[in-house]
């Protein structure tokens, strides 16, 4: 397989659309390895890698006619299968070097599709890649077919010229796409009410964002002790997963892992997977872990928020719904480790230093967890007495005992921090036993 990447500032930028958010640019090398890295992903084997210089796109070939024929000579001498080519390329386009070139030729949008065809585990994930593929390939027929004219025929007494093989590939696809729609309507109903029986408990959601290969798993498996895939390779989780996680104070959450963005992500998957991303827009709190020994870990984090705001999300909120999260400080060296620390010390909403592979920072991770959520918790002051043991076991449940002092006659006073979700649990249960709570001052 052969691998282009551009070096002109219209190709190698970043996602069409982000410019408002003033998006850094990635530069063309990097581009070129996460290509790679994509194609590698799906166990391409990667024979040639370039960058190819584009002053100007040629609307029928994207190259210019004299790059086409020397890519035609490196295709032909490494007689290779198939040639990606890191950036969007029109229907039109592709079909024109595959005729020149007398190879498939895949774009970055195709060649995303493609792992994600692969990595999608449940049903819904296998109906969202299906749908984002048929959108794809709908506007591609042009290049499928070399048989247009061919027509079939009438029906009824006139006869008639009939439709093109192209017009029923169209309806065809037309037809699947409505189908499947119909489908994951049914999975957002059955999401929302998942979302209306959390909302009863209620558990808090905490999701987890970020660029492919930030260490999202690797975190997540590391708070919940799940099982959940962590490994270095791009989208190597697709389908979401949730689990249960206890904070300090006692509060329980929800936390999910969720699909990772990257730049130039299609449009078309973004619409898709918008009823597993439902679960990010419904969040309580957004963890965003970024790889923050990576060269371009700004340029990912522009991409990040990019999506994010495609999906509605204030990322510039002043209150404070993102939580960003530094990852895989242990692979930076003690200079840069300390520059980080003051950087970080001097932001206005400070970011968490951790290491998920190693487990640094996690307690302190958890700890601005429970502070972001407690902002609306209520301190209160109760006397437990002690025949109430039941309710003191409950309280460190439940809550964050801040303080507690037991007095000779076996009475406990108890300073805690509850959520005011929980506050009417707690009330009735002091109601059932004649106890009464008693407002404090959060100091």
């Amino acid at each position: 397989m052969l691998q282009f990447s551009s070096r002109s500032g219209k190709l190698a930028g970043a996602r069409a659309g982000n410019g408002s958010r003033g998006a850094t640019l990635h530069s063309p090398e990097d581009r070129l390895t996460e290509a790679v890295g994509l194609a590698e992903a799906i166990d391409l084997e990667v024979c040639e890698k370039l960058i190819v210089p584009v002053a100007r796109p040629q609307p029928a070939t994207l190259f210019g006619s004299g790059k086409v024929e020397e890519l035609k000579d490196l295709v032909a001498r490494h007689e290779v299968d198939l040639v990606v080519v890191d950036h969007a390329v029109t229907p039109i386009q592709q079909r024109n070097l595959e005729r020149a070139w007398n190879t498939k030729v895949l774009d970055r949008t195709g060649l995303i599709l493609e792992i994600f065809g692969r990595r999608a585990r449940t049903r819904e994930g296998r109906l969202q890649v299906e749908l984002a593929h048929l959108t794809y390939q709908k506007s591609r027929l042009v290049r499928s077919w070399t048989h247009l004219e061919r027509q079939r025929g009438g029906y009824g007494f006139l006869g008639g010229p009939g439709e093109t093989q192209i017009e029923t590939d169209r309806r065809l696809i037309q037809e699947r796409i409505d189908a499947i729609r119909k489908e994951l309507d049914v999975v957002v109903r059955t999401r929302e009410l998942h979302r209306s029986g959390r909302r009863r408990v209620p558990y808090p959601l905490v999701a987890i964002v970020g660029y492919t290969n930030a260490g999202k798993s690797t975190l997540f498996n590391k708070l919940t002790g799940a099982g959940v895939v962590a490994v270095d390779q791009v989208f190597a989780t697709l389908d979401p997963t949730m689990r249960e996680l206890k904070l300090p104070s006692g509060r329980r959450v929800i936390l999910s892992d969720t699909v990772g963005f990257i730049s130039d992500l299609p449009t078309t998957l973004v619409a898709a997977f918008r009823a597993t991303l439902e679960e990010v827009v419904e969040a309580d709190l957004i963890l965003h872990v970024r790889d923050i020994s990576h060269p371009e870990t700004q340029a990912q984090r522009a991409d990040v928020e990019s999506v994010l705001a495609d999906l509605g999300i204030d990322v510039d909120r002043p209150d404070g719904l993102i939580l960003e999260v530094w990852n895989k400080i242990d692979l930076l060296s003690p200079e840069t480790l300390e520059e980080l620390q003051n950087t970080a010390r001097r932001a206005a909403r400070a970011p968490l230093l951790i290491s998920a592979a190693q487990g640094i920072g996690l307690d302190q991770l958890l700890e601005a967890i429970d502070a972001e959520l407690g902002r609306a918790d209520e301190v209160l002051t109760i006397s437990v007495p002690a025949t109430a043991g039941g309710l003191l076991a409950w309280l460190h449940e439940n809550a964050r005992v801040l303080a507690r002092e037991t007095s000779e006659s076996g009475q406990t006073v108890c300073r805690v921090q509850i959520a005011r979700a929980k506050k009417g649990r707690l009330f009735s249960r002091l109601h059932k036993d004649g106890l009464v709570a008693a407002a404090s001052p959060a100091s």
